[in-house]
């Protein structure tokens, strides 16, 4: 709780789902993880359209609050080229997050073990990550992030 602020979370499986319609119809806004692969990153068009669907059909004050890059590493060049490339793509779209969340094996033995990364490892370079997510979620407040659909309207592809 932050300011009076209470967030729920609702953790849905990467699929577009009767599951995710429903959390989409249920939620104020939506935070979208993705991986710096090149297949993840085209299935943000793929929920796009569907967020679409779902604000001008069930829940016209559903907003982006953002993307969210998950299990990124920095060494391979082609890992950072893809995120640039998001950046740039869609960043007009809506936010890309600052904040990336790093890989890291404690956080698959965490996750192992059914528990979270700072139940495990506090210290951890994972538990910073969501840290500062955390902060940048809160200092972005409920600025809006209205996005303006367009059905049909095609994002930037990455693969140019």
């Amino acid at each position: 709780m932050c300011d009076g602020v209470v967030f729920h979370l609702i953790d849905c499986a990467p699929s577009l789902s009767v599951l995710t319609i429903n959390a989409l119809v249920a939620a104020d806004s939506v935070l979208i993880p993705t991986q710096p692969q090149y297949f993840s990153m085209a299935g943000i068009q793929m929920f796009y359209d569907t967020f679409c669907k779902v604000n001008r059909k069930m829940n016209p004050s559903l907003q982006i609050e953002g993307v969210l890059v998950t299990m990124m590493d920095n060494r391979p060049n082609f890992m950072k080229d893809l995120v640039a490339q998001l950046r740039e793509s869609y960043g007009d779209t809506f936010k890309v997050f600052d904040t990336e969340i790093p890989t890291s094996i404690r956080m698959s033995e965490s996750s192992a073990r059914g528990k979270s990364i700072f139940a495990c490892d506090r210290r951890n370079k994972v538990a910073a990550a969501y840290e500062k997510l955390t902060r940048e979620l809160i200092e972005n407040g409920r600025e809006g992030q209205t996005v303006q659909c367009e059905l049909g309207k095609l994002l930037p592809n990455l693969a140019n």
